[in-house]
């Protein structure tokens, strides 16, 4: 749209430019402006208007067509990284500005045979030339990078780079406040009474986002203690718990309060009918892991693409690893707990990066032995009190191995692969054994 405006304003502007300059313009500019008659100039500026609008056409079917291939052979939630791709915005923005500029400026060709003066607008017209030869070398472009982007490889990238700006945006500025004597453990979280207030969504959709701020003014406002039990990326459904309220002095609420509070809360908890990764620090293993269970299905069978994407996974556990999981805490100026905020924690993150291509490739050894790893080199980045997500997962590693129908080496391979696993977990990396 913004490139449709500035198209109809300089297809204005220039031609007005041209008149008033015509006479004006130095020789060697002359020598590279149009230099034909009002028929050639309408032939030309009708020739790249019909040509472009055949291109932009061209250019959304090769989009859609690669929309619709990537949700059949990946996932449909990476649709967002395309949709969201500036270098296809541009060129579709190129395509429908020079379709639209040449329009508004033949509409001021004259020829000469009415009561008018005929008019050629040179410059206007070397311009369109110009933008044409500026298509030519986007289409170029575009065709170049829309079979770069639906590459797995380039796509599964896309996915981690996200997720990681994700990782950045959320974990990294909460965990600049950690380290404070008042942050409470997990165990000794206050709970909340049998008749707290309930608090719930106005509208269905998934959790977009948390106002922080405005959660916390609120609390302090009523005097109040928060639970938000739904992290962003959740299912809300509008009239159902997502969270209760308490007062802290243990004096019930005003019926004013109980209200003002509903309210806030309703409008600091933002829903939307798809899940973004605006604050939601789950959404990119999600997709790589919808990657890697289409790519196991019976229609696709490329555990070469499970493999890659486990990888990036395994790239991001080791990312989160870092992190402190627990519950989000907010604090009045007292360092009183005001706001609690549920997240998924490492064994909810590595149970949905591993559960589903566990299942889906139990009889496929390439991604058993993948999992195997992911295992090992996460049990690698994590402190020891973190370990019982992954001894849980080794074991039911292990028992799936058990279950399937495998030929003895790759069953003694595999073996080999959970012992480097428990070798890890006991803070032990031998470089001696290759599997």
């Amino acid at each position: 749209m913004l490139g449709v405006a500035l198209a109809v304003v300089a297809g204005v502007c220039l031609p007005w430019l041209d008149e008033r300059l015509h006479n004006d313009f130095p020789p060697w500019l002359r020598d590279y402006l149009f230099g034909g008659s009002s028929d050639a100039a309408r032939a030309v500026l009708a020739a790249i208007a019909g040509s472009l609008i055949t291109v932009t056409a061209l250019t959304f079917s090769l989009t859609v067509l690669t929309l619709q291939l990537a949700s059949s052979q990946f996932s449909p939630r990476v649709l967002r990284t395309f949709n969201s791709d500036r270098y296809v915005r541009a060129t579709l923005a190129l395509f429908l500005a020079t379709f639209t500029y040449a329009l508004t400026v033949l509409r001021t060709v004259r020829t000469g045979e009415d009561e008018r003066t005929g008019f050629v607008p040179a410059l206007s017209i070397t311009v369109a030339f110009l933008l044409t030869l500026a298509s030519v070398l986007a289409l170029v472009l575009f065709l170049s990078h829309l079979a770069r982007e639906i590459r797995v490889e380039t796509l599964l990238n896309s996915v981690h780079s996200a997720a990681d700006d994700t990782i950045r945006e959320v974990l990294d500025k909460q965990d600049l406040g950690r380290g404070d004597p008042t942050d409470e453990q997990s165990s000794d979280l206050p709970e909340p009474p049998a008749d707290a207030l309930p608090l719930s969504a106005d509208a269905s959709g998934f959790l977009t986002s948390v106002d922080e701020a405005a959660l916390l003014r609120a609390a302090n406002d009523t005097d109040a203690v928060l639970l938000i039990d739904r992290h962003p990326g959740s299912s809300l459904i509008a009239a159902v718990p997502m969270g209760a309220a308490w007062p802290r002095t243990g004096e019930p609420f005003s019926s004013e309060a109980r209200t003002r509070l509903t309210e806030d809360v309703c409008k600091a908890v933002r829903t939307g009918h798809e899940r973004t990764g605006l604050q939601d620090i789950a959404f990119g293993l999600r997709q790589l892991t919808d990657i890697a269970a289409k790519a196991l299905s019976p229609g696709i069978n490329d555990p070469t693409t499970a493999v890659h994407a486990l990888s990036h996974s395994a790239a991001l556990l080791c990312e989160l690893a870092q992190h402190d999981l627990g519950p989000r805490l907010l604090h009045d100026h007292r360092q009183r707990v005001r706001v609690i905020l549920r997240r998924p924690d490492l064994e909810d993150m590595l149970d949905l990066a591993v559960a589903q291509p566990l299942r889906y490739g139990a009889d496929e050894p390439a991604v058993l032995a993948r999992i195997a790893t992911l295992l090992r080199e996460l049990a690698w980045c994590t402190a020891p009190d973190r370990h019982p997500p992954i001894v849980a997962a080794l074991a039911r590693l292990r028992s799936t191995i058990d279950a399937s129908d495998l030929h003895p080496a790759e069953r003694v391979r595999l073996v080999g692969l959970t012992g480097l696993v428990d070798e890890a977990l006991a803070g032990r990396w031998p470089h001696h054994r290759t599997l």
